[in-house]
């Protein structure tokens, strides 16, 4: 059933009539909650699981020179909420720390029932970085090494938010300035942005070329097995299907091949970490609902 807002916007955008049609098709006319062909993260073998956020495969095999070795696997879901739901919830992670640079959880958090032993989340605070509007990820690289420290003998889940917009390369930082905050899947295919498609590739191609020397120090540095994989792929201009309409970023419920499948770069340090599970750590300190949707909005999502 869908609320009136819902058929509201469709109302005043058709294109997104035909993207409907393409999810109904894809989850089965609702009866799939998220990608069923996808991979079970937790039930994977790894002591430190990195996370570059709407990471294309493709993108990645072209650019990473990463050591260790690479093959593909099928995420549970095409966005950051549904690819949550489907691997956290109902579950007791308390032999996992989640270091992230993303809001998401925290937004739903009243819905998404999980578990970490901890959880840091580096974009509350200093984290954020006001200029670029997004979580730079030597930060998440420092959050990862004091993590490292504190918990020796627990699986480290860490989460970038790159190559996720905001573009921060040199073509993004002067083609996507703060008045293109939204930058939506649904905007380019409405015309809403003036831009050139392949200004848009170039921008992300930027930011997957930026995030992976942070990730390549962290391999060097994280003992035991490390995989880095992704969340969700990014559209970046193909088609749709069964309704051939193009689209860009990462809907809900679009389960096609540029979306599902994910990196997973494997690479082991030294000797494999010896996990415990222990009595969760409570979290410490709140936030705002207006901090958090602001947050989500110059991340690109129409909060």
């Amino acid at each position: 059933m869908y609320s009136l807002s819902q058929l509201n916007k469709v109302a005043s955008n058709p294109a997104r009539f035909w993207w409907e049609i393409n999810r109904l098709y894809y989850s089965r006319l609702g009866t799939r909650a998220h990608n069923t062909r996808g991979i079970d993260l937790f039930e994977s073998d790894w002591d430190n699981l990195l996370i570059l956020d709407a990471c294309r495969y493709d993108t990645f095999e072209e650019f990473s020179a990463l050591p260790g070795t690479l093959t593909s696997r099928v995420s549970r879901g095409s966005a950051t909420s549904e690819w949550i739901r489907a691997n956290f919830h109902g579950r007791s992670l308390h032999d996992t720390v989640y270091v992230s640079a993303s809001p998401m959880l925290y937004r739903n958090r009243d819905t998404v029932d999980v578990q970490f032993h901890d959880v840091v989340n580096i974009w509350k605070k200093e984290g954020w970085n006001d200029e670029f509007r997004t979580v730079l990820p030597e930060t998440v690289n420092a959050a990862v090494r004091r993590a490292t420290e504190q918990y020796p003998n627990k699986r480290l889940l860490i989460h970038y938010l790159q190559p996720h917009f905001p573009f921060l390369g040199p073509t993004g930082s002067e083609q996507f300035y703060a008045d293109r905050l939204n930058f939506h899947w649904m905007d380019m295919t409405t015309g809403d942005l003036d831009t050139d498609p392949e200004v848009v590739r170039q921008a992300y191609r930027e930011n997957v070329e930026l995030v992976l020397p942070y990730v390549d120090r962290l391999l060097h540095k994280l003992p035991g097995k490390t995989v880095v994989t992704s969340d969700h792929g990014q559209m970046l201009g193909e088609r749709g299907f069964p309704i051939p309409v193009r689209g860009y970023g990462h809907p809900p419920g679009i389960y096609n091949d540029v979306l599902t499948r994910v990196p997973w770069h494997e690479y082991t340090n030294g000797a494999r970490k010896e996990i415990v599970a222990e009595k969760p750590t409570l979290e410490r300190d709140d936030v705002d609902e207006e901090t958090v949707s602001e947050r989500l909005e110059q991340l690109g999502y129409i909060t």
